[in-house]
């Protein structure tokens, strides 16, 4: 493979991701892909949907020409508009529509990176009519399919890969919001730190720090006396910082010690997908 190393373990994770979405909805019948998942508003074929409508834009394909219906209450913002469009061309596919258009997806897609050549830095076409690097796109591709296989395992009944490669590149990615979460949005004090531990098939300790400036910044050092530890399982944590749960939904899996103002306003500001 000409793929650049750094980009190795992408490739990987989305790889594996999604050919176990291909794996969970082949032997789907026709009813079983309008199931709810914890994806707001979206049921399974809509994320499958959203899957290949994503990667086919990565191939290079024209976004398709569709005209919204004036229904979906749940389309409020342009990006939900954006990202509604691949979704929505494809609500009234059949089972086998969608199980072949994915598959065909998944071996272009599996292609185009056994013969990527670029740098990391190289500029490509992102959503919304962004350029974004190459290095990113990639990022966010392992992390959505893993959060979306996810999705789909709840919907299903499948429980799975909560160690696999995209859960990995998950938690950096969630990881990275954290300063944001605890500092800006819930308002922390200068000068006093918030750990996280969870547990569970990937688990971690890490403190958010928020300086004398009150910015913050994450690192894996204890903290002797922090303002607020909360502590969770990896799924919770998951469900709750890509929003597919409330806080108050999840009481019973969440612990919190110290300024409990404070815990309950990181908690109510801890998704951070859109």
């Amino acid at each position: 493979m000409s793929l650049h190393p750094s980009l190795q373990s992408y490739a990987e994770a989305w790889t594996q991701s999604v050919e176990a979405i291909s794996e969970l909805v082949s032997p789907l019948v026709e009813g079983e892909w309008n199931r709810a998942t914890p994806c707001p508003n979206w049921s399974v074929r809509d994320i499958v949907s959203h899957v290949i409508g994503l990667d086919c834009e990565i191939l290079g394909d024209p976004r398709p020409i569709h005209t919204l219906p004036r229904d979906l209450y749940h389309v409020k913002t342009e990006s939900q508009r954006y990202m509604e469009m691949q979704v929505d061309v494809r609500r009234h596919h059949t089972a086998p529509e969608m199980t072949s258009e994915l598959e065909y997806t998944i071996i272009r897609r599996t292609r185009q990176l056994r013969n990527e050549t670029r740098e990391p830095s190289a500029m490509i076409r992102g959503p919304f009519g962004t350029e974004q690097t190459l290095e990113h796109a990639m990022l966010q591709r392992a992390f959505d399919v893993w959060v979306h296989e996810q999705d789909l395992r709840t919907a299903l009944g499948r429980p799975g890969d909560l160690d696999s490669p995209g859960a990995h590149v998950t938690r950096d990615v969630l990881l990275s919001a954290l300063p944001k979460v605890v500092a800006k949005k819930a308002g922390a004090p200068a000068s006093t730190a918030v750990v996280f531990d969870v547990s569970g098939p990937v688990e971690f300790l890490r403190t958010v720090r928020v300086d004398a400036d009150g910015r913050g910044s994450v690192d894996g050092s204890p903290s002797l006396g922090p303002i607020v530890t909360i502590s969770t399982d990896w799924e919770t944590y998951v469900r709750l910082a890509c929003g597919r749960v409330q806080a108050e939904q999840v009481r019973d899996k969440v612990k919190t010690e110290g300024d409990l103002e404070l815990a309950e306003a990181i908690l109510r500001e801890f998704a951070v997908t859109p």
